[in-house]
């Protein structure tokens, strides 16, 4: 089993777009999808416990990369939600209430940050992974206490936005999962050691959580199903938000990141900042928002595809935009 999630979580960029693909079939033609909406919090539980129990919290108190953070979080939570309102704005518009609902699932993906993904990423891409360990935990708490007053403010026209079931949500998917992970690191550690951790136990969680994130992709599409079928075009219609989201960030944050930090900072400040936390804000549209929340949903699901396969391409320019290991090396060496 161990070694089918392995491949699973080698390949997400591929097992994503192919589970969306089996729900839109599996719930447009096969079997009733809406049962399904029971398994949204087990699944989420099975997304973000690995995360959590694989967290270096200790890091986030060492090193002396504070204008990185907060310049980071900033971002996170001044620039990106203000661009996410914008393009609902712009993209967006119609007299139909689900164009709305669509606003507030961007806006949602806009206000949660900093996923499991982005210590992965931050790493494949030769970066400061103990920098996007502290991106992910500050950005997961104050996105905890924040998302709910944001939404509120600005989608409360939108869509009725209980604030205090929506921080109850939050807590469940956030909190509960950290204590919980953090916990098992512990125990763990405590009964086998730090070696036996590091080697052992630890490679076993992040399997788990690209399972938990395949699952909630079918799930999603497969709700939606008829839906999309009987109108197509909806898909199109929310893509291109997604999009132009993608592009925005990615180029702003390479800017930022060339012109202010060194490379190996840069590197994570852009996926501390790109890789949002799709299955926290999908667990919350499906949760929080009653009968709206699978239309809420539809747009985070189909946001996956996008934030893996760009995260996949960018790691190719990272040596085009940062320069490669070797050049920087070869920069700092002295002279003989």
């Amino acid at each position: 089993m161990m070694n089918t999630l392995r491949i699973l979580q080698k390949n997400l960029v591929y097992a994503i777009p192919v589970a969306m693909i089996l729900g839109l079939f599996g719930g447009g033609f096969l079997f009733d999808a809406s049962v399904l909406k029971n398994l949204i919090i087990p699944i989420t539980f099975i997304m973000v416990y690995p995360m959590m129990a694989t967290l270096q919290v200790r890091s986030v108190f060492s090193g002396q990369d504070a204008r990185l953070q907060i310049a980071t979080q900033l971002i996170n939570f001044i620039l990106v939600p203000l661009l996410v309102f914008g393009l609902g704005k712009v993209f967006l518009q119609g007299e139909e209430m689900k164009y709305g609902l669509w606003a507030v699932g961007l806006f949602l993906i806009g206000v949660l940050p900093a996923s499991g993904m982005t210590i992965s990423w931050t790493g494949f891409a030769g970066g400061n992974k103990e920098a996007a360990t502290k991106m992910l935990v500050f950005g997961l708490i104050i996105g905890a206490l924040a998302a709910p007053l944001y939404t509120r403010v600005f989608m409360g026209a939108t869509v009725e936005v209980d604030m205090l079931h929506m921080f109850q949500q939050i807590c469940l998917f956030v909190f509960v999962p950290l204590i919980a992970g953090l916990l098992t690191q512990r125990i763990l550690i405590k009964r086998h050691g730090q070696k036996a951790w590091v080697e052992v136990y630890k490679p076993l969680f992040p399997p788990f959580s690209a399972l938990g994130v395949t699952l909630i992709a079918f799930v999603a599409m497969a709700l939606k199903a008829k839906t999309i079928l009987a109108d197509p075009g909806d898909l199109l219609v929310i893509a291109l938000p997604l999009v132009v989201f993608y592009i925005v960030n990615y180029v702003v944050l390479s800017l930022v990141g060339k012109l202010f930090f060194s490379r190996e900072d840069a590197i994570a400040m852009v996926f501390g900042v790109v890789m949002r936390d799709l299955s926290i804000a999908l667990a919350i549209a499906m949760t929080a928002f009653g009968r709206d929340g699978s239309t809420i949903a539809l747009l985070i699901a189909l946001a996956y595809v996008f934030q893996i396969q760009s995260a996949a391409w960018y790691i190719r320019l990272v040596p085009w935009i940062f320069g490669s290991v070797a050049e920087k090396k070869t920069a700092i060496a002295p002279a003989r």
